[in-house]
């Protein structure tokens, strides 16, 4: 039998973080699928989760967990769709680690993805942004910074990673841009609305000197967490959604800041192209979803079109009864 330890610690830390170098949300997330299942296999099959081995995760069990997931924990197909993706590289990972397991591998290998609904993408209004940025108390210390961290968002559709992430180095507001280290370890830099450049200075003028060297920090002079954020911004959604009811029929995220940011940049240039560059997608594929909830280039090839013309002719009762109560209408 193979103890699983090992080579779950050896993907995680050598292979994960170190070889791919996958940033610390994706290690994290792949660490949370991993608790998930080893749980599941431990209750399932009456051990200790660091007893498990590797023979025990064959594809019946895999199968198990994922209807685990969606049945008993109520998950999204999508949610579960990133629980076998981490499964599925693990399992490439032990292709090369235990060949003798490959005939196991493959079968989990062989489990498939399931088939997700293709959505719009959400966003927020023009009156919504500004509810939403009006929100925070300019005149207290964290409203001064919560408010140059809802601009940036907005401004430059940074994703909760980059966001965080961001160091006072990183700031050149004499030239109004920032240098962002973006996903895959690719850097851009964007640049800055005169506003937000205007309460970014706001904020870096009564941040204070403190120990770590990101833009953003919390009361304990401590680096912003995403968790952090995503209550920041719950708590001013549900204060501008006292002066912007439709708040409150969206589920805000900082990643509908950075779609908002996406459907501005779509809607003003009308080049799908700079929408890419703007977010720093390595692929302009995956920057297509925006050209589906923007209706303005469909506007555009309808207006381009010149639509057949219909045939003349009026409908005329053949019954006088209905001739006559159609004059009387």
């Amino acid at each position: 039998m193979t103890p699983l330890a090992s080579h779950v610690s050896a993907f995680l830390r050598e292979t994960l973080a170190h070889q791919k170098g996958a940033s610390q949300h994706t290690c994290d997330s792949y660490a949370c699928s991993f608790q998930l299942l080893f749980e599941f296999a431990a209750e399932r099959l009456n051990v200790s989760p660091s007893l498990l081995e590797l023979e025990q995760l064959d594809a019946e069990m895999i199968g198990a967990f994922l209807e685990y997931l969606e049945d008993d924990r109520e998950n999204s197909p999508g949610t579960r769709n990133v629980r076998l993706a981490a499964i599925r590289s693990f399992f490439h990972f032990l292709e090369y680690h235990e060949p003798i397991m490959l005939e196991q591998i493959r079968r989990v290998l062989g489990i498939p993805y399931k088939k997700t609904d293709s959505r719009l993408v959400p966003y927020l209004l023009e009156k919504e942004i500004r509810a939403l940025l009006d929100a925070p108390d300019p005149t207290t210390r964290e409203g001064i910074r919560d408010r140059a961290m809802l601009h940036l968002a907005i401004c430059d559709g940074l994703r909760v990673s980059e966001l965080t992430g961001l160091q006072m180095d990183d700031i050149a507001l004499p030239s109004l841009s920032i240098r962002i280290h973006g996903k895959g370890r690719r850097e851009r830099t964007l640049p800055l609305w005169k506003v937000t450049a205007k309460a970014m200075r706001a904020w870096m003028s009564v941040r204070g000197v403190v120990r770590v060297p990101e833009l953003f920090v919390n009361v304990r002079g401590e680096s912003m967490s995403r968790w952090g954020v995503s209550y920041i911004l719950k708590q001013h959604i549900n204060a501008a959604s006292q002066k912007c009811p439709s708040l409150l029929e969206k589920r805000v995220s900082t990643h509908v800041l950075r779609h908002t940011c996406a459907m501005l940049v779509l809607q003003n240039t009308n080049d799908i192209r700079k929408v890419s560059l703007w977010l720093g997608h390595s692929n302009l594929a995956t920057t297509e979803i925006y050209t589906r909830a923007d209706p303005t280039e469909k506007l555009e090839v309808l207006n381009a079109i010149v639509p057949p013309e219909l045939r003349r002719g009026s409908f005329k009762p053949s019954d006088k009864v209905i001739a006559m109560l159609s004059d009387k209408l």
